[in-house]
């Protein structure tokens, strides 16, 4: 019966569905079962009863190779085939059509260790021809099956270019990314088992690659300790020209498959900590559990800044009390604030900082070192612990509200500096502390709300100068649904829409502010860049117009030039209705400007007064 399974009979499969996974039927639904328990398996009849539970949660899928015990058997009892009696287990791959549609469908339910006995019906077995002498036509097979293992073969790369084994399974949940930089062992072999490329081990950055290209894309599937066999068609190898023997490496033929046995001895994990790869933090000892410090925290570590050629021009915490700072105080440079602000208890990493981001374009005297003009610099640094501030879900209704009064005085300070995107946090930080008022009493809700107004209105005041004008409209909104009349949230929405030229809106917020203000002079100058924006978009529209009659009138003159008397006439009558619908248009557009020129004077006499 082995041959059975191993060659299906060809009226019980189609031969396009042993050959081509796509047209393999929907998978089905693994059914919840408790030992004991029988239910229907998809919607062909085919059953499923456990006998013993298997273990964790992952289950074989199309292209593994799975290895089981098994005994078949008819309805009633006949026992016609058992690998147990042979002694020794069965493996195939699953879904390729190596064996019948039931076991196909049934064992990818199963866990590993997991017993249980399948309930064929013949459509899924053997159908009307059976299996002579064993297997009637059109019976119905009960197998009791254990799955011991499966080896799970995957295609990476879901062209069939690279097809990965796995042999030794690695540990936890990560992969390698891009950056990372990965130390591993491989042995890659022809076909023919002629050893072409071996190391015992080798560093290098993923996202660079290695040998050739299927390595770097089969480590980001690994994880640490996991050992594959590769099986890499030319285009993932060295494609149709092949390699020549380098150095202590075979020659590889044109359009060789190779054989690549790949383990994952570990990797350093690289973070882009500034999105810009100016500041990267590699690292080199993995820290405590998941907590890291936020802006305010008192960080102590020990630290090592070096030049490029190694020399150190900064060296603290080691021989005394660990260095301690405040992240987002600027205690530090830039580079190294950030890049802490990503560190675990417990945690060594080396910190490469580009200029930009740490000394700049004048040399700077350290304490052991001076660092030159436009240096890169690298920091090793151990987070030896650090202090969070109180967040917000630790604090009652009274510690909420000095929390925010504080960071909303601490933003005013960095607003006066000039530091508007620190200041900018520090009055989001403010508003989060007070955000969700249900806990506060009736005296508590009209001081968070004063406090939620005057930091929006201040981070609306920061946005506009970091010229992000969307979040400055946003801001200035929510302070507008808790004072409908508050006069600056209406006078920076009014300069946002005009930056965003949105200028029907800004007109809106600037007459409602007058009205509630008739004499507030920033109100009034800036109804005065308003209407300077609008003569001047009026004036583009003039000239637009003007520039579109001027060339059409050209072109008709070329056109009635080429012509004789009559086309002309008829052209002409075309141009006169086009220079009329022109005309319209532009005193429509001097309507305006008068209009607005009508409605302003008063204003603007009134804002020179």
């Amino acid at each position: 019966m082995e041959d059975d399974f191993e060659v299906p009979t060809a009226s019980d499969m189609e031969e396009d569905e042993m050959n081509n996974l796509e047209n393999e039927p929907v998978d089905p639904i693994d059914p919840i079962l408790k030992v004991g328990e029988e239910k229907e398996i998809g919607k062909n009849g085919l059953k499923k009863k456990l006998v013993k539970e298997g273990e964790g949660w992952e289950t074989p899928d199309n292209g593994d190779e799975v290895e089981v015990h098994y005994t078949g058997t008819l309805l009633d009892g006949t026992k016609f085939d058992s690998s147990r009696d042979k002694g020794s287990t069965f493996k195939f791959k699953l879904g390729l059509g190596q064996v019948i549609k039931g076991w196909d469908e049934g064992i990818k339910t199963m866990k590993k260790g997991e017993n249980a006995i399948f309930t064929i019906p013949s459509e899924l077995a053997y159908g009307e021809s059976g299996s002579p002498p064993t297997i009637p036509p059109n019976a119905t097979l009960q197998f009791d099956v254990e799955l011991v293992s499966w080896n799970s073969v995957k295609d990476i790369c879901k062209d069939g270019g690279i097809f990965k084994k796995i042999l030794v399974e690695g540990e936890k949940w990560e992969n390698p990314k891009d950056l990372d930089e990965v130390f591993v062992k491989y042995e890659a072999c022809l076909e023919d088992g002629t050893l072409i490329s071996k190391s015992d081990g080798v560093e290098f950055t993923v996202g660079d690659g290695y040998f050739c290209p299927a390595l770097a894309k089969a480590v980001k599937t690994m994880k640490k300790g996991e050992k594959v066999l590769l099986t890499v068609k030319p285009q993932y190898a060295f494609g149709e020209d092949g390699r020549p023997a380098v150095a202590n490496e075979g020659a590889v033929p044109p359009n060789a498959t190779l054989h690549i046995t790949l383990e994952v001895v570990s990797w350093k994990n690289v973070s882009d900590v500034t999105k810009d790869r100016k500041v990267m933090k590699k690292i080199l000892k993995e820290g405590e559990g998941y907590d890291q410090p936020n802006d305010g925290t008192v960080v102590h570590v020990k630290l090592i800044g070096k030049l490029q050629d190694g020399k150190i021009f900064v060296k603290k915490g080691h021989d005394e009390e660990p260095f301690e700072f405040k992240i987002d105080e600027e205690q530090v440079i830039d580079g190294l604030d950030r890049a802490v602000k990503m560190m675990k208890k417990g945690e060594h990493a080396l910190i490469t900082i580009q200029p930009e981001y740490a000394f700049g374009s004048s040399e700077s005297q350290q304490e052991l070192a001076v660092v030159p003009a436009n240096a890169t610099v690298y920091y090793e640094v151990e987070m030896v612990s650090f202090v969070k501030e109180k967040e917000s879900w630790d604090m009652n209704t009274q510690e909420k509200i000095e929390a925010a009064g504080k960071k909303k005085e601490e933003g005013n300070a960095l607003y006066k500096a000039g530091k508007y995107e620190r200041a900018s946090k520090r009055y989001e930080k403010a508003v989060k502390f007070i955000e969700y008022d249900s806990s506060f009493s009736d005296e508590e809700k009209q001081q968070t709300k004063l406090l939620k107004i005057t930091c929006n209105l201040n981070n609306a005041a920061c946005k506009l100068k970091l010229k992000d004008y969307k979040e400055a409209e946003k801001l200035c909104t929510k302070v507008l649904e808790l004072d409908n009349k508050n006069v600056k949230a209406l006078y920076r929405r009014a300069q946002a829409y005009i930056q965003i030229v949105d200028l029907d809106l800004a007109e809106v917020d600037i007459k409602k502010a007058l009205e509630i203000d008739p004499d507030n002079r920033d109100v009034k100058l800036e109804y005065r860049v308003l209407k300077e924006k609008i003569r001047e978009y009026n004036k583009k529209d003039a000239q637009f117009y003007g520039n579109i009659f001027a060339k059409m009138n050209k072109l008709e003159q070329a056109k009635a030039a080429k012509r004789g008397p009559t086309p002309m006439a008829i052209d002409s009558k075309v141009c006169r209705l086009l220079v009329i619908l022109v005309c319209l248009c532009l005193i429509l557009s001097m309507i305006t400007i008068l209009t607005w020129q009508k409605w302003s004077d008063p204003l603007v006499d009134h804002v020179v007064m």
